[in-house]
């Protein structure tokens, strides 16, 4: 484990410090992608993609068209991310990692937080899996 992962009440070990999360839009139906990495102050935008765009969802600056897709330079350092869980939008958030995708807020809930695991947090993760 590189790295430790905070969702709602459950923690996710990362073996390399990077995810991507993605959802689609509620209004415009439109997918979006985002590449954060983990790091120290918190978690990184490096790069979002999206497949069109309206309602507040514009390519932002540099953004380029690939394969359909505008890609676009993160420029975010965020200490964590809330994620809306209202079970009312078309789909759920998908977070993947590690080649593995986990569905969030499928269903009407409190947000769920996402963050960095604190060291203790990493501590009791990397002492609970198995060698």
């Amino acid at each position: 484990m590189s790295a430790c992962l905070v969702l709602g009440a459950t923690l996710l070990a990362l073996s390399e410090p990077r995810f991507t999360l993605s959802w689609l839009h509620s209004v415009e139906r439109v997918e979006w992608h985002e590449d954060w990495a983990l790091g120290p102050e918190g978690l990184r935008l490096l790069e979002y993609r999206l497949r069109g765009s309206g309602a507040g969802m514009e390519p932002g600056p540099g953004a380029v068209l690939r394969a359909g897709w505008w890609v676009s330079p993160g420029d975010l350092v965020v200490p964590s991310l809330l994620l809306a869980s209202s079970g009312a939008t078309p789909s759920t958030w998908q977070l993947c990692a590690d080649g593995v995708c986990h569905q969030l807020g499928a269903v009407a809930g409190a947000p769920i937080p996402l963050r960095p695991c604190t060291e203790d947090e990493a501590f009791a993760l990397t002492a609970a899996l198995p060698d």
